[in-house]
């Protein structure tokens, strides 16, 4: 009973060392422990889509009528874009201080998009894609589009119905908090796989160029992030941005996945009191849009090669790289390396072949167990940290919750 007492980040850090000590010392026995890690995320994966659909149609069925929550919605979306455009800004400035070549010699399969336009369609389709398919292949886009379209629809309905939408939330709300909590066994499992299959020594190669993009990613959530949240809510932003990054990115970190870690943010977005009509809405969509740290490895990898290659970089085509490299983020799919295959994207503004950049994109694969992770975790954790910035924006009247550590 005292171990169910134990806050449940103290548990993930202790599942994390176990993982990690298993995985060094007895990597037979931890490699086939991975299954648990495989579990918990499909069990994720599997309750996430559900949810947004369930509890965004709730929450708009049920919603007061009032307009300031789909104001600050629409703040929120406005934050994400010059958090993911910001990213790609602090990339671009890191590369140029620090800049990195890459040894080219091998190759990966793949069909990584041509255009931006691809991208942006791709998104569109998504927007209207069939509900059940929405659900059946965990499109979130589809998914919060029929989500919002129901919701509006039952906006009408008897009061008894909308209850009954309410209590079916609080059903699936439950659910998820069963899951989260296997989340020390899971990551257990994860780590384990991990450390038995690339061990301590993998990234040694390449070491270089993920410490900068490690430090470009810590730069953007202990610098950026807490500069904008300062700019949107006057208020001292590091006991929110902390926060999000204890509970919602060391999950993500292991789990690199923005899908998987949706239900783990409305969790948290609920525990640190913003308003459910707003997270309802925004912490689906930024799991699809708000990708800095999707941004900052296009940048940084793209102009490695760029580097590598020995092109000239104009401070124009820079910063069209920043731009195009935001709108590419924005089309990252929520899964592990995700933001990989959108590296071609922005090697073809420099004229680089796509054989040379699929190569760039094998070594982000190399490099991908300590990039992906930290990426997921920065991108997953500034959803909540945005929305919680915009929740308290202009609410003299509403009191800021105290955020503790547990």
């Amino acid at each position: 009973m005292n171990v169910l007492k134990i806050g449940l980040v103290p548990q993930i850090v202790a599942g994390v060392v176990l993982g990690a000590m298993l995985g060094l010392l007895l990597p037979a026995v931890a490699q086939p422990l991975g299954v648990l890690g495989a579990l918990f995320v499909g069990m994720l994966k599997a309750v996430a889509p559900l949810l947004v659909l369930v509890l965004v149609m709730s929450a708009i069925a049920n919603r007061h009528d009032s307009g300031s929550d789909g104001r600050k919605a629409v703040i929120t979306l406005g934050l994400y874009f010059v958090g993911t455009v910001g990213a790609a800004l602090v990339a671009l400035l890191m590369s140029q201080v620090f800049p990195q070549t890459i040894v080219l010699t091998a190759a990966v399969e793949g069909s990584p998009p041509l255009a931006v336009s691809a991208v942006l369609e791709d998104v569109l389709f998504k927007l209207i894609d069939n509900p059940v398919n929405a659900l059946l292949t965990g499109n979130f886009l589809g998914c919060l589009t029929w989500a919002i379209l129901l919701g509006l629809s039952f906006r009408k309905a008897s009061e008894s119905f909308r209850q009954n939408l309410e209590t079916l939330a609080v059903g699936v709300t439950d659910i998820v908090g069963y899951v989260i909590r296997l989340a020390p066994v899971g990551i257990f499992g994860l780590v384990c796989a991990t450390v038995a299959n690339t061990g301590i020594g993998a990234l040694a190669g390449y070491a270089s160029l993920a410490t900068l993009l490690v430090a470009c990613m810590l730069i953007m959530a202990l610098l950026v992030n807490p500069l904008i949240v300062f700019v949107v809510m006057q208020r001292n932003p590091y006991p929110v941005v902390l926060k999000c990054l204890e509970e919602s990115g060391i999950t993500a970190f292991f789990t690199r996945s923005s899908a998987a870690n949706i239900p783990v943010n409305l969790n948290l977005a609920k525990k640190i009191g913003i308003s459910e009509e707003l997270y309802t809405v925004t912490i689906p969509i930024g799991a699809t849009v708000n990708m800095a740290g999707a941004a900052i490895t296009i940048t940084v990898l793209t102009l490695a090669a760029v580097n590598t290659l020995g092109i000239e970089v104009s401070f124009a085509t820079a910063l069209l790289l920043c731009v195009i490299a935001a709108l590419s983020a924005c089309g990252a799919s929520g899964v592990p390396s995700g933001s990989l295959l959108l590296v071609p994207l922005a090697c073809s503004l420099f004229g680089i072949p796509l054989d040379v950049a699929m190569q760039v994109v094998a070594v982000g694969f190399v490099i991908s167990v300590i990039q992906d992770s930290v990426e997921t975790a920065l991108n997953s954790s500034t959803d909540v940290v945005y929305t919680y910035a915009v929740d308290q924006l202009a609410v003299a009247e509403k009191p800021a919750r105290v955020l503790v550590r547990e």
